[in-house]
């Protein structure tokens, strides 16, 4: 219909120019289109047509607005309007046409398989169609583009589908060769995560349109997916971690399926979901274990009916860290709350508490330090003697009590540092002891009153807040309602603190309740800088000790936990990452290492080597280079040859002294991306062609592509021009133009 109205398919107009062939000025048509309105406007006035006629005084306007609309449109035709457009010379370019040859290409529908769809187009007139034009190149892709023959040379057997690295390869081609377009017929199914700006920007250099044929459904009946599943990369041994499990599904909308973790074919949690919504998350619990690499399973069973099973299961990695984090609490007077805390975090073989209580005002006692001489003066002074901590508490002790470098000194340890800060509740802390002034005021996750007499030694009742309940910290039984009934039980606090507003970003875990009925926030965490900090607004979590059962582990299991989050995302040192630890069908790994010095400043002047061990006894060692422009970075880029676990143990050194050592563990996986998002990702394909002039096709409209793909400014062109004069559309118009006036002045009776 398009081509019948406007003469040219939509390619030619929404590549082509406008043009004017006549050698009549622009302007002269605009002055004669104004000249013709403004004639037609006093002959409506001369005959009659104005206030006081058969027409109202609105309606001349309608006639004058359509005579005018035709004049200007047989003034336009005049002046000759044409598409000036690039077009490829026929026989002297050539088009790339690349066929996706991954195991998803091999999924069966209606019949045959998305393979068999894609041959079958192009042998259905579309290769036949391009050959009477252009030299055609043929190449099938999986990780990589691999010329070929003939379509029978294809087999779906790729194990994973890299668009990207197949298109930069066909564009570093045209270079050398007039390659005027490409063809590309896939599912864009794409295992590599996308096509990133650098590959689309090569592309649109070399001004090549990449045209896409889609195959596949673009949703499955009924199947169950596994999209995701978010972890910590670290943990300390013995911890419980809180896994959120993504879950994408068709057809099983308010069924039930079960969700299990398993560590090396052991079952460590396993629940039941309720599918509610086409993709929904779901967090999991469970023990990280002791120390050592952890090869967790996130696995849906298969229900009745589904079509693809093989995307039911994910892999994740956890490195479990034997590492025991140093705390360092001070507090500044004996109280009930300072002796449990030191009993619950006792028990935890994870953390180590160093604690400074202030028994008068001229004398402090010292516990868990591991020199006579440490603290023998007090709180730390300087940066690289508090940096040796992975946390800090501050108890019920005036900011005052610590000097103005102190207090920064202790701003720099969350931000610059990266360290867990966590505030308790006292007569002598928060707003009662001058915490809302900077720089503590800064680093707080709330906004502190402006005024004493915010600490109540009353009771207070503790609840959960609705992010609680989620929250691993507050987790004291594994099932969330049975949680919510134990918090319900705990015994009141013996005492609360009002902490005001939490800042934008905070988030309240918990609550307390006045006997009066008011509540108030009782655990505020936030993110600050690199590290973390956190309000716990009481001094009297003692009580969930004393007052229930000698069995009941309520306070050990709060204070573990609260502990364990403060600490766990403390870097250290020498600190190694990579984008995705597991490779789906992938062989290179970028590795990052980010190395400071005690007092966690950049290092840039130091040597940074990588040990890789591997499959097959693997044992290598690389360099990896300063960054210029972030100091303190180093990176290198390495390829995993074998599926199969890996650990890369790096280190830093200046000079002859050791700056830091880290361990880092990854894993490549062959054959699995492909079972993933296997639908066609037709907002993919339509994305590509649509960010490097192409056009998106079903195979159904594949034969139009040939017409259409010689519109094209790469490779060997020439200049052409396309008439617009004689469209159906112009003849069409000038006939509603005049057909509209007519009917109008039979209706108001004008005629």
């Amino acid at each position: 219909m398009f081509e019948f109205l406007f003469k040219y398919p939509p390619t030619v107009f929404a590549k082509g120019d406008l043009v004017f062939l006549s050698r009549w000025p622009l302007w002269i048509l605009a002055v004669a289109v104004l000249a013709a309105g403004s004639a037609l406007a006093l002959q409506i006035r001369k005959r009659g047509l104005a206030r006081g006629s058969v027409l109202s005084a609105t309606r001349p306007a309608a006639v004058w607005l359509l005579q005018t609309a035709l004049i200007a449109l047989i003034l336009l035709l005049v002046w000759h309007p044409a598409l000036s457009i690039a077009t490829l010379k026929p026989q002297q370019n050539i088009v790339a046409v690349l066929i996706d040859d991954s195991r998803s290409m091999g999924i069966r529908e209606g019949g045959r398989t998305r393979l068999q769809e894609a041959v079958a187009t192009l042998e259905g007139g579309l290769l036949a169609g391009l050959e009477e034009k252009f030299q055609v190149r043929l190449y099938r892709f999986g990780d990589g583009a691999v010329r070929i023959q003939k379509p029978e040379q294809l087999g779906a057997t790729a194990g994973a589908t890299h668009i990207g690295d197949s298109l930069r390869q066909v564009a570093a081609e045209a270079t050398s060769l007039p390659i005027g377009a490409t063809v590309l017929l896939s599912d864009g199914a794409d295992t590599s995560g996308g096509i990133d700006l650098e590959t689309i920007g090569e592309i649109r250099r070399h001004r090549i349109p990449v045209h896409t044929i889609g195959f596949g459904r673009e949703e499955f009946a009924r199947d169950i997916e596994i999209a995701d599943a978010a972890t910590p990369a670290r943990a300390l041994p013995g911890s419980r971690l809180n896994a959120m499990v993504r879950i994408r599904q068709h057809g099983y909308t308010r069924q039930r399926a079960r969700l299990t973790v398993r560590d090396s074919g052991k079952a460590l949690a396993s629940q039941e979901v309720l599918l509610r919504e086409p993709e929904q998350t779901e967090s999991v619990m469970f023990n990280a274990g002791a120390a050592g690499p952890r090869n967790l399973e996130f696995s849906i069973e298969p229900l009745a009916g589904e079509e693809n099973s093989k995307n039911n299961t994910i892999t994740r990695l956890v490195n479990v860290e034997a590492v025991k984090p140093r705390i360092l609490y001070l507090e500044g007077e004996p109280r009930w709350e300072f002796k449990f805390i030191r009993r619950a975090i006792e028990e935890d073989p994870a953390l180590h508490l160093v604690s400074i209580l202030r028994t008068t005002q001229n004398k402090i006692y010292r516990q868990g330090i591991s020199d006579p001489k440490e603290f023998e003066q007090g709180f730390p002074a300087n940066a690289e003697e508090l940096f040796a901590f992975q946390g800090l508490i501050l108890g019920s002790v005036e900011s005052g009590y610590l000097t103005p470098a102190q207090q920064e000194v202790i701003r720099e340890f969350v931000d610059r540092r990266g360290g867990g800060l966590l505030f308790l509740g006292g007569r002598a802390a928060l707003a009662d002891g001058g915490y809302a002034r900077a720089p503590f005021a800064e680093i707080l996750p709330v906004v502190l009153p402006d005024r004493k007499g915010t600490f109540h030694r009353e009771r207070g009742a503790p609840e959960l807040a609705p992010a609680g309940r989620d929250s691993i910290i507050c987790r004291l039984e594994e099932q969330t309602e049975r949680n919510v009934e134990r918090w319900k039980k705990l015994p009141a606090l013996a005492g609360y603190q009002e902490v005001g507003a939490p800042k934008p970003g905070a988030v309240v875990l918990a609550e307390v309740r006045a006997p009066d009925g008011r509540t108030s926030p009782l655990l505020v965490t936030q993110h600050y800088g690199r590290g973390r900090t956190a309000v716990f607004a009481t001094g009297g979590s003692w009580r969930w000790q004393m007052l229930q059962d000698l069995a009941d582990q309520s306070h050990e299991i709060f204070w573990q936990q609260l502990l364990r989050w403060l600490v766990s995302g403390t870097p250290g040192q020498v600190v190694a990452s990579t984008p995705r630890p597991v490779l789906p069908d992938e062989s290179r790994v970028p590795i990052r290492v980010e190395a400071r010095d005690k007092s966690f400043r950049p290092v840039s002047d130091a040597r940074a080597e990588a040990r890789l061990l591997g499959p097959g006894g693997l044992s290598e060692t690389i360099e990896l280079e300063p960054q210029a422009h972030e100091p303190g970075l180093y990176q290198a880029q390495w390829t995993a040859e074998r599926p199969g676990p890996y650990l890369a143990e790096v280190s830093v050194r200046r000079g002859d002294e050791e700056v830091g050592r880290d361990v880092l563990i990854f894993r490549r996986e062959d054959g699995v991306a492909e079972n993933f998002r296997v639908e066609q990702n037709r907002e993919l394909l339509e994305k590509l062609s649509e960010q490097t002039g192409g056009r998106y096709y079903r195979p159904s409209e594949a034969a139009r592509l040939a017409r259409e793909i010689s519109y094209s400014e790469a490779g060997i062109t020439v200049r052409e021009t396309r008439d617009l004069w004689d469209m159906p559309f112009v003849f069409l118009l000038a006939v509603a133009l005049r057909s509209a006036e007519w009917l109008l002045r039979r209706r108001w009776g004008a005629v």
